[in-house]
């Protein structure tokens, strides 16, 4: 009986592996979403000299320089730069500074110079100018010594 139970266990194992195997498949969905991004990295800080007849500190001025910034968007941000509120100047400088930042853009957004926003509304990289301007009023002259001031850029 037992040889019987062999054979037949034999039997069925066989034609099992003789059938085919019955394929299946499932399809594996991915999902992602990008949010509107922007990163702005200081590549240069700016300099800023001054004009012949001192009532001008800029980046704009002969051997001044612009800041150098490089961003890269998703699209759907704006670009802007706040007012100065940090600067450091000499103690024999007391009377009042105007300072005026600006910007431009060349890349995937070409923007004319400009303190306003700009929308930044397509995906790309952007190399980003930013420039600095303090200058005095009537007989007022910049004095000798150290000038600092920040400028904010801001992609939002």
């Amino acid at each position: 009986m037992t040889l019987f139970h062999t054979t037949v266990g034999a039997a069925l194992l066989v034609a099992c592996l003789d059938q085919s195997a019955i394929a299946t498949t499932q399809n594996v969905i991915f999902n992602g979403t990008v949010t509107a991004t922007c990163t702005l990295v200081v590549g240069s800080n700016g300099t800023m000299t001054v004009s012949p007849d001192l009532q001008s500190l800029s980046s704009h001025n002969s051997r001044g320089s612009a800041g150098m910034v490089t961003l890269a968007t998703t699209g759907g941000v704006s670009l802007s730069v706040d007012p100065v509120t940090l600067t450091t100047v000499p103690a024999a400088d007391s009377t009042a500074t105007t300072w005026t930042p600006t910007y431009l853009a060349s890349g995937a957004h070409t923007i004319a110079e400009t303190g306003a926003s700009t929308a930044l509304t397509i995906p790309g990289a952007d190399l980003v100018s930013v420039h600095l301007a303090g200058t005095k009023g009537g007989s007022n002259r910049f004095a000798n010594g150290n000038y600092q001031a920040t400028v904010t850029l801001r992609c939002e």
